[in-house]
């Protein structure tokens, strides 16, 4: 370590290498670094001086903290004949190295056209409209579920599924991905694999003549304009309830948590099978109310911001954090551990669709940790705090 560098006392060598206690006590006071090798080594070490009271992080040790705000609605949309697609990946958000997001627009008769991702698996929320999915898996099995407002569906990462359009009304909804990384403008679709595909292979495929090709799309068609779906026509063909696609926040009594100022839908695992490797879910917090402080444990957490205006406070360890206001199209991006706490700044409900990259649902609240600790822990970790402020600190 370069003492200098970091503006240390030096401290002069005294015999065989002992070390000057007066200037590491003088250099305690104003920095938390000692010189190398101070403190001894294995078992010969030795206590030190105090140091300082509050520990000081040189900014050069930790990585800056990111942004962790980022406007999906306000980014580019991919449009064509039946609708249009917006997404955040880690190319466009930094930070969002886990979690990859899409906000879908299919017009009345439009389809999102059969197609698989390679790299992560898909969590939906509909926002508006109804909809209609088909998936197929690796064993042939294929599943066709309707879709209403506040419904979810999950898709397995490489499993072929596609999206339609119900009725007469569009339809929207969040897609949610579990690797950052991934980019919806770049999914393996149908129409770009048979245009992309010699003719006479597709003819030896199908056991059709290959000039039946010649009409085919020229490129990816992606999100493709189409006759109305009546919601008689749109059929449903279910799996058994253990393993299906499909899952009902809204109406679902298993997703309901606890919470303060507010209400929490959230679908692990636990709830939807099916959704091995994402957890989701929507919150509402009433103005004023807050999701208090508390971090997960293990899977980064997402946000798409729906109606209202939220605050979210979050701490990267080492001296960081920051804060950031969110509005309706706002994502945010929580990295696994660290702290964070969302609270109403606005005059109406704040609705927020959330997802984590774990099919299992873990955190830990702060009010719980301290209230969970012996009121000497915390009187030693917050040294000067009256006895009575730690015991109200318990309490809450």
């Amino acid at each position: 370590m370069q003492t200098n560098r970091r503006n240390f006392l030096s401290a002069a060598a005294l015999g065989a290498g002992m070390v000057s206690f007066e200037r590491l006590a003088e250099a305690a006071m104003t920095h938390d670094h000692g010189d190398a090798g101070a403190g001894g080594f294995g078992r010969n070490a030795v206590a030190l001086p105090d140091g300082v009271a509050v520990a000081y992080h040189d900014p050069k040790d930790v990585a800056a903290m990111q942004d962790f705000k980022f406007s999906l609605d306000g980014n580019n949309p991919k449009v064509t004949s039946g609708g249009w697609a917006k997404e955040a990946t880690v190319h466009q958000f930094p930070i969002s190295k886990g979690i990859a997001g899409v906000h879908m627009y299919l017009n009345p008769g439009a389809s999102r056209e059969l197609h698989w991702h390679a790299i992560a698996a898909e969590w939906a929320f509909v926002i508006e409209g109804e909809c209609q999915t088909v998936v197929l898996d690796p064993s042939g099995a294929s599943e066709i579920n309707n879709f209403k407002p506040g419904d979810l569906w999950y898709f397995a990462k490489g499993h072929g599924h596609a999206i339609q359009c119900i009725g007469d009304k569009p339809c929207h909804f969040i897609l949610s991905f579990d690797n950052g990384a991934f980019s919806e403008h770049g999914t393996f679709s149908i129409t770009d694999w048979v245009d992309l595909t010699p003719k006479d292979l597709l003819a030896k495929e199908f056991g059709i003549p290959k000039d039946v090709f010649d009409v085919f799309p020229k490129g990816e068609v992606y999100i493709q304009s189409g006759p109305i779906l009546t919601p008689s026509e749109a059929l449903e063909a279910p799996w058994p309830k253990e393993s299906t696609h499909k899952f009902s926040l809204l109406t679902n009594n298993r997703a309901v948590r606890e919470l303060e100022g507010g209400s929490f839908r959230l679908a692990t695992i636990d709830e939807f099978p099916a959704s091995k490797t994402m957890s989701g879910g929507l919150m509402v917090l009433k103005p004023g109310e807050m999701r208090r402080l508390h971090w997960n444990v293990n899977a980064n957490e997402w946000h798409y911001y729906l109606r209202g205006k939220g605050q979210v406070a979050m701490f990267g360890s080492g001296g960081r954090g920051k804060v950031a206001e969110f509005n309706p199209g706002d994502v945010a991006y929580i990295p696994m551990g660290f702290g964070h706490a969302i609270r109403n700044v606005g005059d109406t409900d704040l609705e927020i669709v959330q997802t984590w990259d774990s099919g299992a649902f873990e955190e830990i609240d702060l009010d719980r940790w301290i209230s969970s600790s012996p009121s000497y822990l915390l009187g030693n970790n917050f040294a000067g705090v009256p006895a009575s402020s730690i015991a109200k600190l318990k309490k809450a």
